[in-house]
């Protein structure tokens, strides 16, 4: 099967998306120069990577991406054309003609904005929308997400499929060399993206305070691009328990964080699912996540970690606590995520599934969703 990958973002799902598929299809990915530039080491040598100049939104230079896109399309003849974001508004001028090539799958990673997202929302919603709406399948990464994209975005759910995140490897292998952390007492706790409002970064801060000495020797690293951690000092209990690491953060650097912490926190205020989870279950990191989008239902499935209430401190810190105070209880939960991050979303696996709900696409043949014309019109 020829799988032609439009990725516009993001890159590590990208890249775990089309390592997954390179065992058992032949896949041309076309990708953003400025953005994956440097990163071909992480891919199969059998995907064929395509770098192209995408310029910024705002700039005509995209006219000629466009071009140089279906140029390609006609070329490639792929069977099947999978973006992998609906993030890109000027994909929505080609959809059509996309169209009349192959059968034209999109990944919807976030069904509508998370609060706080400066970066997603520069752009425009429509153009989200619209390439939901526009595309003859849309695909997503946990049961609940399928509903909401079905009625959001006005698709049978019939044409809203599930299929898993699949695990990002690339951090733990860039680790593979490192020594063992030193034994250690106490607890070193990860926050790691980006720090938006979404992310609850006040609700951890207000858990540590609530911890006092339960946790005697405590350590909490925050490390991401967005909202400064810093500003939120006022709601710390011990500021000198707190290691911040304020913007872009290297890959190098990024394996060795995921590396030396015990346990991974993302006590999301609202979420869909997540990327640091799937890196963190490779390092066999224990989680503590909170009852949001998919990660409560994909934690507790996958045995990798303890889940909260959202917007509950006090719930947060017993959860660390207990983490602290079993040592047996983590070392179960770190085999769990061990054993789900090699087994169900391993990216091979997940790049199985993936080929066989193609595969059922294209027996279906070019059948129009009925809903699509009236959306397709008027994207509101």
């Amino acid at each position: 099967m020829r799988v032609l990958l439009i990725a516009p973002g993001p890159v590590d799902h990208t890249i775990a998306c089309a390592n997954g598929l390179a065992a058992h299809a032949q896949v041309t990915l076309i990708a953003p120069a400025r953005l994956y530039r440097g990163l071909e080491r992480w891919l199969d040598p059998a995907v064929d990577l395509r770098l192209m100049d995408w310029p910024r939104t705002r700039s005509m230079r995209n006219i000629a991406l466009l071009a140089r896109m279906m140029r390609l399309v006609r070329r490639a003849r792929p069977d099947v054309i999978h973006v992998l974001s609906n993030t890109t508004v000027w994909l929505n001028a080609i959809a059509p003609f996309l169209r009349r090539h192959a059968a034209l799958i999109t990944t919807v990673h976030d069904v509508t904005p998370h609060p706080g997202d400066r970066e997603t929302l520069q752009l425009p919603d429509w153009g989200a929308r619209l390439m939901a709406r526009q595309s003859d399948d849309l695909l997503v990464h946990g049961a609940g997400l399928r509903a909401a994209a079905a009625a959001r975005f006005g698709k049978s759910p019939a044409r809203v499929h599930v299929v898993p995140h699949p695990t990002i490897t690339r951090y733990a292998e860039a680790a593979h060399d490192l020594p063992a952390p030193p034994p250690r007492p106490g607890l070193k706790v990860l926050l790691f993206g980006r720090m938006f409002a979404y992310k609850g970064v006040d609700d951890l801060l207000r858990a540590e305070a609530l911890l006092g000495d339960r946790i005697p020797v405590l350590q909490l690293v925050l490390a991401g691009r967005g909202d400064d951690p810093n500003d939120l000092r006022h709601l710390m209990g011990d500021p000198a328990r707190y290691v911040i690491h304020h913007g872009f953060i290297p890959d190098e650097q990024a394996s060795r964080l995921f590396h030396d912490c015990d346990v991974v926190v993302l006590p999301y205020a609202e979420a869909s699912q997540s990327g640091v989870l799937m890196v963190a279950a490779t390092f066999a990191k224990p989680v503590v996540v909170t009852d949001v989008g998919e990660l409560g239902g994909t934690v507790r499935a996958a045995g990798a970690g303890l889940v909260v209430p959202p917007r509950d401190p006090a719930a947060l810190a017993d959860a660390l606590a207990l983490l602290h105070d079993d040592p047996a209880l983590r070392q179960r939960l770190a085999q769990g995520a061990a054993a789900w991050a090699d087994g169900p979303v391993r990216p091979d696996r997940v790049g199985a599934q993936m080929v066989q709900l193609y595969d059922r696409i294209r027996q279906r043949g070019h059948v129009p969703d009925r809903r699509d014309a009236r959306h397709i019109r008027r994207p509101d």
